[in-house]
């Protein structure tokens, strides 16, 4: 579990002593040593790594890691170049096209999106492979939810985007007047058309970041 540092390092210092998350780094690296586990170890904390905390403009969050080799590199909805979109991406990228009229890229690869400060969150951070949800209840939802209420502390406006049940749950500790919660149903193909299909989220996120003057997202992913 490769460290945090900066912002995040002081943020979370306190969560590294508890004993949730020492029996939770535990769990982790025997899980490493004895299965094959994703996303690999150097990557869990890809999401803090390329997006500061004192850089968050956006807040994405996902479930848990993609559970197929090659996928997850810890970023939430994202693939590693040359993997085949998954189908929640085929529908984030439907909507981007709709709303902001983004071409349809050629590559998962999310990674321009963090840079620009967009963090791309799932609640769980690790997964055995081809068992979805194989990490759950072992301590990552407790340190999921220490980093967003490191986010909601900022003073500063930031916009949440809290797409499916599991992810809205998280809006109790978003009491931050100055954020901007968008809600809507999972991108998934199974609930995507209840309403994550004209949501807008996109383009909402980017007018709230102008008005308060910070510079919007290009959320346009660039072919490979």
């Amino acid at each position: 579990m490769s460290g945090l540092n900066g912002e995040w390092e002081n943020a979370l210092k306190d969560e590294f002593h508890k004993e949730y998350y020492l029996n939770l780094y535990k769990f982790v690296k025997k899980e490493y040593e004895t299965h094959v586990v994703y996303p690999p170890s150097d990557k869990i904390y890809s999401a803090m790594h390329l997006t500061k905390l004192e850089d968050v403009k956006v807040v994405i969050l996902g479930q848990d890691p993609y559970h197929e080799e090659g996928q997850a590199h810890g970023l939430s909805f994202s693939v590693q170049p040359g993997v085949k979109i998954p189908p929640s991406l085929v529908n984030i990228y439907k909507e981007l096209q709709d709303d902001l009229g983004c071409f349809v890229p050629n590559n998962g690869y999310l990674k321009p999106w963090a840079e620009q400060g967009v963090l791309m969150l799932n609640t769980l951070l690790t997964v055995r492979a081809h068992e979805a949800f194989s990490h759950k209840d072992k301590g990552w939802e407790e340190f999921t939810d220490a980093i967003i209420k490191a986010v909601n502390a900022q003073d500063r406006p930031i916009v949440f985007m809290l797409w499916g049940s599991p992810a809205q749950k998280k809006a109790s500790m978003l009491n931050n007047k100055k954020h901007l919660i968008l809600k809507a149903p999972h991108p998934s193909p199974l609930s995507a058309y209840r309403g994550f299909f004209g949501c807008k989220h996109f383009s909402k996120c980017n007018e709230f970041l102008k008005e308060n003057g910070i510079e919007p997202i290009d959320w346009q992913i660039p072919n490979i």
